[in-house]
C-alpha cells in the first residue's frame, strides 16, 4: 500500500523540530543572562541525559524487552507503565544525584545551578525527543510522497519491524497535521518538570542528611508521572486529558520546587526571582 503524507504535516513536523532546538538554546540563555547560572550544569545536565537516559538505561530496557519476561511486562499495561516510570525515575535521578556529588560539587555555591543542570537535562530530552524524531519523520514522509517507500523498507526482513514500519506510515499519512504540535505542549510540561527534579535533587545532594530524601522523592515523582501518562494514554483516547493531568502534576512538582528554593537556597533573591518568573 501506497502512502502520502499532508504537506501541512510536514511543515508542522518541521516547526517540532524547530522548537525542539530553541527549547534548550532558550533555557539556556534565560538561566545564563537572567539567573547567572554557570555553563557547566547545562552540559553535564545534557550529558547524563544521554548517558543515563539513553545509553544505560536504553540498553538495559533492549535486554529486557527482548526476553520472554519483557514480552511479559509488555502485555500488561499496568506493569509495563510502572516498570518503564521506575526505570526511568531510577537512572535518571541517578545520574543527576551523581553529577552533583561530583562534577558538579564545586558548584554548590550557586542554587541556580540546579536550574541550569534542568534545562541542560530536559532541554536536550526536548531536542531528543522532538528534533531528532521529526527530522527522521520528514526524511521518511519526503520519501513516501516521492513514491520512494520501497527505499525505506529495503532490508527489512523481519515481519514485525516491516509491520512497525507500515503502522508509522500509515500514521504520519492519516495523523490530523495539527495532532504533531501536541507533542510541543507536552515537552513543556516535561521540562518544566525535569527543571523541578533537579532541583530536589541538587539540595539533596548538597545538604545530604535530613534533605536526603528528596532524591527518592524525585525517583517516585519522575516513576509516577511517566507511569500516569503511560497508563492512561491505554484507557482514555482523549489526549488533552491525559496531557492536563500530567500539566497538573507538573504544576505539583514545580511549586514544590519554588518551595524548596525559597526554604533552603543560600540567597534570598534566587527564591524570591523564580517564583515571580516561574521555574518553566
Amino acid at each position: 500500500m501506497e502512502y502520502t503524507v499532508p504537506l501541512l504535516s510536514i511543515i508542522c513536523m518541521a516547526i517540532i523540530a524547530l522548537v525542539g532546538i530553541a527549547i534548550p538554546v532558550v533555557l539556556f540563555l534565560i538561566f545564563r543572562k537572567n539567573y547567572k547560572a554557570d555553563v557547566l550544569p547545562f552540559f553535564i545536565g545534557c550529558a547524563v541525559f544521554i548517558v543515563f537516559a539513553l545509553l544505560v538505561e536504553g540498553s538495559i530496557n533492549m535486554l529486557i524487552f527482548t526476553s520472554s519476561i519483557g514480552k511479559t511486562i509488555q502485555s500488561n499495561i499496568w506493569v509495563y507503565g510502572i516498570f518503564g516510570g521506575l526505570m526511568a525515575g531510577l537512572f535518571e535521578e541517578t545520574g543527576r544525584y551523581t553529577a552533583f556529588r561530583t562534577v558538579l560539587k564545586k558548584k554548590h555555591g550557586n542554587d541556580r545551578n540546579a536550574l541550569m543542570y534542568g534545562a541542560g537535562h530536559g532541554g536536550f530530552e526536548a531536542f531528543y525527543i522532538l528534533f531528532v524524531s521529526m527530522a527522521s519523520y520528514i526524511v521518511m514522509a519526503v520519501k513516501l510522497n516521492a513514491g520512494m517507500q520501497d527505499t525505506l523498507t529495503a532490508g527489512v526482513t523481519d515481519a514485525a519491524a516491516l509491520q512497525t514500519l507500515n503502522a508509522t506510515f500509515a500514521a504520519l499519512a492519516s495523523t490530523p497535521p495539527a495532532t504533531f504540535l501536541m507533542s510541543i505542549v507536552e515537552r513543556i510540561a516535561a521540562v518544566a518538570i525535569q527543571i523541578s527534579l533537579s532541583v530536589l535533587v541538587w539540595f539533596a545532594a548538597k545538604n545530604g542528611g535530613k534533605l536526603f530524601w528528596f532524591f527518592p522523592l524525585a525517583v517516585v515523582l519522575h516513576a509516577l508521572v511517566d507511569a500516569i501518562a503511560v497508563i492512561l494514554s491505554r484507557y482514555i483516547s482523549n489526549v488533552w486529558i491525559v496531557l492536563g493531568v500530567v500539566y497538573i502534576f507538573a504544576a505539583i512538582c514545580v511549586l514544590l520546587a519554588i518551595a524548596v528554593l525559597k526554604k533552603h537556597a543560600s540567597g534570598k533573591g534566587t527564591a524570591v526571582k523564580i517564583e515571580t518568573a516561574g521555574i518553566a
